[in-house]
């Protein structure tokens, strides 16, 4: 980063620099942040949290909309041409409209390939990687994966870890910074998904360790630890078993990590609105099933969950995935909040009512 314009410099301007080295042992001290654009707001929130106060982050995506079907819009090209860093979901997510915003942008430093573009889903844990050959005639089905991996909170730590390395990687001045607040946000997801008593007595990676292997609830018990488990997932485990119908395919990974399933989906096939045949199908399902909870993005229309709520005798969950989809989703810790709060109340309900 340059501190002055003219190569030339003043014999004051040296003094000055010679003095912010000696304070701060780097000239980098009068750096300007770097400006960073997400694709989507759950990154935007993970990646403030790590860049903290060294970086400007601004979101394409503001949780309202589906992601899937944006446009590319100018104002998301002038964004992007003054981007020192671009990161992605990736997976394909975006794949209608993320090339073209690149391509307007001519912003040779933020292409696909440089160290400024960032595809964050390069270490996560994928969910239905298809097996065989996708066509168009399975709908929407991504190739490399299900893209919403931002709903396992396992992901978002792994995440924060990804936009840490890069951020280091291009301003190594920061590089201290970066780690520090990518250590404090997965102690602060840590606490949310077991609860502050049992990651002081264990650690937060080790109980992740267990959780992936599936030991940890045979630990907890080992241990005479179970009265700890708390968080997210001592919310929830009581409910593990519960089965929720969904929208969209967007709530895989939630469901997965924290032990409920999606049996069925009122679009019959990723993508494809529902139509009246399927929509017969998934009513004699859940019926048959007892399902009850019917689990709906905000920017997807309420007609068919209302219908099948109204034959089947279930509740329609109206509950955002991203990052500032509803007003109590402010960052992406509210934003699992909120998930956990309305889907365990829903069962809860569900339950109480048998």
């Amino acid at each position: 980063m340059k501190l002055f314009k003219n190569p030339c410099l003043h014999p004051i301007s040296i003094v000055l620099l010679a003095l912010v080295m000696t304070v701060t042992g780097h000239p980098d001290a009068w750096a300007e942040k770097l400006n960073i654009v997400t694709t989507t707001s759950d990154l935007a929130s993970i990646a403030r949290a790590v860049a903290g106060d060294k970086a400007t982050v601004r979101s394409i995506c503001d949780g309202k909309r589906d992601p899937h079907f944006l446009q590319a819009k100018p104002s998301y090209i002038v964004m992007a041409r003054d981007a020192d860093l671009w990161i992605r979901v990736g997976m394909d997510l975006e794949i209608g409209w993320e090339q073209p915003v690149l391509d307007g942008a001519r912003n040779g430093g933020i292409r696909e390939g440089s160290p400024g573009h960032l595809d964050a889903s390069q270490k996560i844990l994928r969910l239905e990687v298809p097996a065989r050959k996708v066509t168009r005639a399975m709908g929407g089905v991504h190739p490399m994966g299900n893209p919403h991996y931002w709903l396992d909170p396992l992901n978002a730590r792994i995440i924060a870890g990804t936009i840490a390395d890069r951020l280091a990687e291009l301003s190594p001045a920061g590089a201290r910074a970066f780690r520090k607040n990518c250590r404090a946000f997965e102690r602060a997801l840590d606490e949310r998904m077991f609860g502050r008593e049992l990651v002081a007595k264990v650690g937060g990676s080790k109980l992740w360790a267990l959780e992936l292997k599936g030991e940890l609830l045979e630990f907890l018990g080992k241990k005479k630890l179970g009265d700890a488990l708390g968080g997210w997932l001592g919310a929830l485990h009581p409910l593990r078993g519960s089965e929720v119908v969904t929208y969209h395919r967007s709530w895989v990974y939630f469901m997965r990590r924290f032990g409920l399933s999606v049996p069925v989906e009122l679009e019959p096939k990723p993508g494809i609105p529902p139509s009246p045949s399927h929509l017969a199908e998934v009513i004699e399902n859940v019926k048959t099933r007892k399902i009850k909870t019917i689990l709906v993005e905000p920017f997807y229309s309420r007609k068919a969950a209302d219908l099948v709520a109204a034959k089947a005798g279930g509740t329609v969950v109206v509950c955002a995935n991203s990052v500032g989809g509803q007003k109590e989703a402010t960052d992406y810790f509210s934003l699992i909040d909120l998930i956990v709060k309305r889907v365990s109340a829903a069962l809860q309900a569900e339950t109480s009512a048998r």
